[in-house]
């Protein structure tokens, strides 16, 4: 009953300001568990003006994907990605769900100015409108993917191909004898976190430049693409 979900979980139902009203976040919240903490984390960073794409990992159990579903199904700004990866941890999958997820949010109807990525063991520390003025503040325009160029203890990530190992509940990435071939473009490779929070400008050339499409197909035998694919993205010139 959605009536009873909004009012018993106390989502915010209309803008909290006009500021708020007027620059629209979208996220990308990749979940397999625990499915209070993630009804905590939605509600404690849902606001109407938002949009939100869940990823559910493929091999998370029915009832777990038919309740996350039924509380999606109450609202018009949350949806549940339209193609879901079993996910690997330090795989490509983990990078493959948040582009899935981003190639549904650039499809969208609602403008927004910038994504953020969480997973459903995160929580937020600032309000919405916290979030906001601190973009506003120093970063109106850019990507925030910090990082440093690919320091020698990194270098195995992207030296070897890496495979993702997927079978009866286990699952896990390990190394292969195969060397890579250098980055495409002669990349420079950086190195930071997998989280972010990114321009839609940004998210539009990630999915359509021939460069990040390139460095997307060669990090597919990468351990952990996501902590190099952003940040080296952002580093290009112009």
């Amino acid at each position: 009953n959605c009536s009873t979900v909004l009012k018993r979980l106390h989502f915010i139902t209309r803008p909290l300001s006009d500021e708020e009203g007027n620059f629209s976040l979208a996220y990308i919240i990749t979940i397999h568990k625990e499915l209070e903490m993630f009804v905590k984390l939605l509600r404690a960073i849902y606001m109407p003006q938002n949009i939100y794409c869940i990823h559910i990992d493929e091999k998370s159990p029915k009832g777990y994907k038919a309740a996350v579903q039924n509380i999606v199904n109450c609202f018009e700004n949350i949806f549940i990605s339209s193609k879901r990866e079993s996910v690997v941890y330090a795989g490509f999958s983990r990078l493959q769900a948040d582009i899935n997820c981003m190639r549904d949010l650039v499809r969208s109807k609602i403008q927004w100015n910038y994504v953020i990525n969480l997973c459903g063991q995160d929580y937020p520390i600032k309000t919405n409108k916290d979030i906001i003025q601190y973009i506003k503040s120093k970063w109106n325009g850019k990507n925030m993917t910090p990082g440093v160029v690919q320091p020698l203890h990194m270098k195995h990530r992207t030296q070897v191909s890496y495979r993702e190992y997927v079978h009866s509940g286990m699952s896990y990435v390990y190394p292969t004898k195969n060397i890579k071939a250098k980055p495409p473009y002669n990349l420079t490779l950086y190195f930071g976190t997998a989280y972010y929070i990114l321009t839609k400008e940004f998210v539009e050339f990630t999915l359509t430049d021939a460069r990040a499409k390139d460095l997307l197909e060669w990090s597919r035998d990468t351990y952990s693409p996501d902590e190099h694919y952003w940040v080296t993205l952002n580093r290009l010139t112009g």
